[in-house]
């Protein structure tokens, strides 16, 4: 590998990067990569270490003599609070600095009761599942919520759905109880970073997962990337209006978002008005099982109307994975075969060619997952290390 100029990789915070990267291990290793000399790489060293960000390992291999002592990010260095809220279901976990989850639950919530009733409640959770750990050991928080977000502002922007949340700025809220940098994103938003670090990773950097439960949503990956847009309103495809939905008013105010006709809502709405007494999807699943002709027919015009739009964001995407997550599209087969047939019929030849649609493989966790990789990216940056 070239030698760099020291001033190009002088900081700890990059030492940091090329130790959890695997690029350097050893201290020479450092040496060689960043071109900085013995006593530089030795004090970059010993603040990480005194930081607890890495740890020695004197187990490595060696080519004669006394193995190199290497270097390896400590995971175990601190701790990061994590929470996914839904509409009506929330996950809040405490993971490690990996990613890794220590300590789990998972709670029933009205998002709707509002950051009143809602953030004590996950606060107080998360110092339940904190137990003996100090608060000094917090690195950082990070929580998923089902509404547009302005992710620079820590802010939801909702005038009609989360009204009790609009402008009110969360991270204060949760650094006057865990005094440690807070980030807030869109609920699909982190759902999306979850599934392409986890399953993706290296397979697809362009990525479109929807959340199809009691509302609909999408994060878009691009490059690699979550893909935010300029204030954080990217991914709304739940508030796409979709042909022949039958005038059905929307919480956003307009009518027809593919939200309002094809999510879990209403589907559970369309079958009571043909007189089912159906009051949760668990009651749904029953009747497809029984083969219901019109639970089918309900299911399957939901899942046209949710490929129409699908198949609009796959032109103007071109992703290499369609994921559908959520409790709706991990429930009804039926919904995954409707959404990928329409999609290929509606969808222009190229970016079909090979597009793969699947059901999300980490279920419910991915949230969790992608709140702990939203945080850690941010605190983990070389900026960061380098600022705190």
């Amino acid at each position: 590998m070239p030698r760099r100029p020291a001033a190009a990789l002088a900081t700890s915070g990059e030492v940091l990067r090329l130790i959890r990267t695997g690029e350097a291990v050893t201290r020479a290793d450092i040496g060689r990569v960043t071109g900085l000399s013995r006593p530089a790489v030795s004090l970059r060293v010993t603040e990480l270490l005194d930081r607890r960000l890495v740890v020695e390992d004197s187990d490595g291999p060696s080519t004669g003599g006394r193995p190199p002592t290497r270097l390896v990010f400590n995971a175990s260095g601190g701790v990061v609070l994590v929470g996914s809220l839904g509409a009506s279901k929330a996950q809040i976990a405490v993971c490690d600095l990996g990613g890794g989850e220590l300590a789990r639950a998972d709670l029933a919530i009205d998002v709707e009761e509002g950051p009143d009733v809602v953030l004590p409640l996950v606060m107080r959770t998360w110092g339940e599942l904190l137990g003996d750990r100090p608060v000094s050991q917090i690195r950082g928080v990070g929580l998923g919520v089902p509404a547009t977000v302005e992710f620079a502002a820590g802010r939801t922007e909702s005038a009609r759905i989360m009204a009790n949340w609009t402008g009110v700025a969360i991270p204060p809220i949760i650094m006057s109880r865990f005094p440690a940098p807070v980030f807030l994103d869109n609920d699909v938003n982190v759902i999306a970073i979850g599934e392409h670090r986890t399953v993706y990773a290296g397979q697809a950097d362009d990525l479109l997962f929807i959340k199809v439960s009691t509302r609909i949503g999408s994060g878009i990956i691009a490059g690699g990337e979550i893909l935010r847009g300029a204030l954080g309103a990217a991914g709304e495809i739940g508030h796409i209006p979709v042909r022949d939905g039958g005038g059905v008013l929307c919480r956003c105010g307009n009518v027809d978002c593919v939200d309002s006709v094809a999510s879990g809502t209403a589907i559970l709405r369309d079958l009571r008005a043909r007189g089912h007494q159906v009051r949760t999807l668990a009651d749904v699943v029953s009747l497809v099982r029984a083969g219901d002709a019109e639970t089918m027919t309900v299911v399957r015009n939901a899942a046209r109307m949710l490929g129409e739009v699908v198949a609009t964001a796959v032109n103007l995407l071109n992703p290499a994975v369609v994921v559908l997550g959520g409790d709706v599209a991990e429930t009804f087969q039926p919904l995954l075969a409707g959404v990928r047939e329409v999609v290929h019929r509606r969808s222009t030849a190229l970016s079909t060619r090979n597009l793969r649609i699947e059901r999300s493989r980490l279920g419910p966790g991915a949230g969790i997952v992608g709140c702990a990789h939203m945080v850690l990216d941010h605190i983990l940056s070389p900026e960061a290390v380098d600022a705190s």
